[in-house]
């Protein structure tokens, strides 16, 4: 089991600091340097290498599992993947197009009937490990939370961790290229159009999760699909609401 060595990065940090942890584990493994099997530094190596907070690791990190790039095995670490022999057909979907309220509500829309069925498969399918892992993502979310600190690497992780443990790749696949666009607090203050207070609204999302983490956890596909549902469509609804009232009368 080989751990990769990787050279020291040049000094000026990418706009999108994720998206150059990736580019730079990428660009090991197109010249070779990162092979097939290779065990990747850890979350702590990466970051002091890097330069960058433990949330932006795991964003790459969940970013090159969507991809394909690499599969992590809990409490063993991150290996580097075979590439796929042929090129795949990407879903023609661009992150970067998702700039409005309007836009933000049709992901909304789509993420109702994709997460909500990947929800219910969790339930049936999650192994214990992976159980663990929505659990790990769950307390990072609400440390997030309570700390002030960034909640939406925290927040995609814990739903990416949901796709996975549905044992459909298409799931997380199609959530991983969207990124944290899925998130429609990278996009707009969702408290604020909402008129909510924000720790309130906060803590609202994670009492949301956490219903959806409970029917996971008992097995309980009915229950994970609905809280799942529940909590989407209270998203959906307050975004909603608040482009209704922006629009002049």
């Amino acid at each position: 089991m080989n751990t990769v060595p990787f050279p020291p990065v040049a000094s000026r940090k990418p706009r999108n600091l994720a998206q150059g942890v990736v580019a730079y584990i990428a660009d090991g493994i197109r010249n070779g340097t990162v092979k097939p099997g290779d065990k990747l530094p850890t979350e702590s190596e990466i970051m002091r290498l890097m330069g960058v907070s433990r949330t932006v690791v795991r964003e790459a990190i969940s970013h090159m599992q969507a991809a394909g790039m690499v599969e992590t095995r809990h409490g063993i670490g991150t290996f580097v993947l075979q590439p796929a022999p042929t090129p795949t057909q990407t879903l023609g979907i661009d992150p970067s197009t998702v700039v409005t309220m309007r836009d933000v509500l049709a992901i909304l829309e789509l993420r109702i009937s994709l997460e909500t069925e990947a929800a219910g498969l969790a339930a049936n399918r999650r192994t214990a490990a992976q159980l663990q892992a929505l659990r790990d993502a769950l307390d990072r979310f609400q440390l997030q939370v309570r700390n002030g600190g960034d909640t939406v690497a925290a927040d995609l992780e814990f739903h990416l961790a949901i796709a996975q443990s549905s044992d459909n790749r298409y799931f997380h696949d199609i959530l991983g290229q969207l990124g944290t666009n899925i998130i429609p607090r990278s996009r707009l203050n969702s408290a604020k159009l909402a008129q909510d207070d924000p720790v309130a609204y906060m803590e609202r999302v994670i009492r949301e999760h956490e219903d959806i983490f409970n029917a996971i956890a008992r097995q309980d596909p009915e229950s994970a699909r609905a809280a799942m549902r529940t909590h989407l469509s209270n998203s959906r609804e307050r975004l909603r609401q608040a482009q209704e009232r922006a629009m002049p009368s």
